[in-house]
């Protein structure tokens, strides 16, 4: 693991790159933007131009990119990561995608002497900085045993749920249940405001008792300071959501409150606040 390649550098990216140079592992990056990545490359990081001669030599290929079509093509692309990793190398796929996908990159992995794990991240922007990220993994458990120092790197929850696409299929239930939280959050602050009430003072009332959630603690005083810069974008938000709503519908289980969470965020994304965070969705209320 003297290698790492990470494939992705956005908003909790350049986070968990910062966090594995700082554990002393010399980290080389690709991501589309160059000029994004010029704050890591001055601390540090090698750059690589092109996916192939980031996964060319790595021990450990890290990927965190936006869409599962951005998933399927740096794996699967020409020059891609399953065409150009060494044998025994380890794949680690952090972006939340399609189950189905990271079952699809395991097989071809193991084909190929690799190993794989889908493994996405909720924690935010915050989580990152702070390295407490929730890491949820699906793969084989010896991968995971190898993965674990790295993770431990910028996680503080990391749990391996099961074989391949278990970890997509957790992140799921993780934006299941922000989905409709976040609904209430927004839902509580414009009450107290209609109210006549201090939002920010019933939010310190409220945050500790048992409506307490990370999104009233960390996104709810976002939402009164009118802050709406991205933590996590909506656009990547609503792609999550209907991965979930995709994987509902194949098991035959409705749910309605993620049907309403879809709407208010596609209104919201129409509206042109896609590359907001999801915060934003107090402005629907508003």
């Amino acid at each position: 693991m003297e290698k790492i390649s990470f494939i992705g550098t956005g908003v909790m990216g350049a986070s968990i790159v910062r966090h594995l140079m700082d554990g002393g592992y010399p980290v080389k990056i690709y991501t589309r933007t160059k000029r994004k990545a010029e704050p890591l490359i001055e601390a540090g990081a090698e750059w690589a131009p092109t996916v192939r001669e980031a996964a060319v030599g790595a021990d450990c290929i890290f990927t965190m990119v936006g869409y599962p079509a951005d998933v399927e093509d740096v794996y699967f692309g020409e020059g891609g990561i399953l065409e150009t990793a060494s044998e025994g190398s380890l794949l680690i796929d952090l972006t939340t995608s399609s189950p189905a996908l990271a079952i699809r990159i395991a097989g071809t992995a193991k084909e190929k002497g690799m190993m794989s794990l889908d493994a996405p991240v909720s924690g935010g922007d915050v989580g990152a900085r702070n390295g407490t990220l929730s890491v949820m993994c699906g793969g084989d458990a010896a991968a995971f045993r190898k993965a674990g120092p790295l993770f431990d790197l910028f996680g503080s929850q990391v749990k391996l749920q099961g074989g391949a696409g278990a970890g997509q299929h957790t992140k799921m239930c993780n934006q299941l249940a922000i989905a409709t939280n976040m609904i209430g959050v927004c839902e509580a602050l414009v009450y107290a405001e209609k109210a006549g009430l201090d939002p920010e003072n019933v939010l310190e009332s409220i945050s500790t008792g048992a409506a307490g959630s990370w999104s009233l603690s960390n996104l709810g005083p976002r939402m009164l300071a009118g802050n709406f810069e991205p933590g996590f974008y909506t656009k990547h938000f609503l792609k999550d959501l209907r991965i979930a709503l995709e994987e509902a519908k194949a098991m035959e289980l409705p749910l309605p409150g993620l049907e309403l969470a879809i709407r208010l965020y596609e209104r919201l994304s129409d509206e042109g606040y896609a590359d907001k965070g999801t915060q934003v969705l107090y402005k629907y209320y508003k």
